[in-house]
């Protein structure tokens, strides 16, 4: 199968909602799928506004059996404020606490990469799979987006000098209990880290981050699916509660 074909099938599937099977025998450079399909989605009319990085915990290394994260897109078609409602139907949607970096500039040197962020902001990231019940490789997480599908942002936005971005602890709640913690220095031992390893993947594969950009940096704790119904509501230090509703 083609990475042409590849990228099809992982497109028709989140266009359906009818999951595949994960990919067997496959060779081709996931990211070159991915780039098929960002190609694609692009033509067809789809912008897109940054950057996420998934495959970042210790936990994600060992399962997936790599030493560094993936990373993906982020839509304009699929951003959302704090408070709304998701009503888009989704395959298997999880919902992932996050911090989101938001560039001031253009990263020229993927070295300076903490010094371009303007500002950071709460979030969460909705992933889902276009593989059945997330039976998913490494090879099918990077060649689907790395799993992405939406983000929800909240604020207030505040800059990050001063601010110790690896000490902010996390709660996540769903239905009014929480089910997740975590901290910042679970991403790669903080999130400037993780835009690090960014910046120098994006630059490496001739997309290197730019101004406006929104990063979302990895998952702050354990990740919790989501059903119809559902409401859940991030809480990171010094910032206000972001929140989500499924309907």
């Amino acid at each position: 199968m083609s990475p042409a074909e590849i990228a099809a099938r992982i497109a028709d599937a989140r266009a359906s909602g009818v999951a595949i099977p994960h990919f067997t025998g496959v060779t081709h450079d996931p990211y070159i799928v991915q780039d098929i399909a960002t190609a694609a989605r692009r033509t067809g009319g789809g912008v897109t506004i940054g950057r996420k990085i998934g495959l970042t915990s210790q936990a994600a290394y060992q399962m997936f059996g790599v030493h560094e994260p993936d990373s993906g897109w982020l839509w304009a078609d699929c951003r959302f404020a704090s408070g709304d409602t998701i009503a888009t139907p989704l395959i298997a949607p999880r919902v992932e606490a996050e911090i989101a970096l938001v560039l001031g500039r253009d990263v020229d040197d993927p070295a300076t990469a903490a010094d371009c962020v303007d500002h950071a902001l709460p979030a969460i990231e909705i992933v889902d799979s276009a593989i059945a019940n997330w039976d998913v490789r490494l090879f099918d997480t990077v060649a689907d987006n790395a799993s992405g599908w939406g983000i929800v942002l909240g604020g207030p936005a505040r800059p990050i000098a001063g601010l110790d971005l690896a000490a902010l602890n996390m709660t996540l709640a769903r239905n009014g209990t929480i089910e997740s913690r975590g901290i910042g220095a679970a991403i790669m031992g903080g999130p400037l880290k993780a835009l690090d390893w960014l910046a120098h993947h994006a630059a490496a594969r001739g997309v290197p981050l730019r101004a406006g950009e929104i990063v979302m940096t990895g998952a702050l704790g354990p990740v919790l699916p989501a059903v119809p119904g559902a409401h859940f509501a991030v809480r990171i230090d010094g910032f206000d509660p972001v929140t989500v509703t499924f309907a």
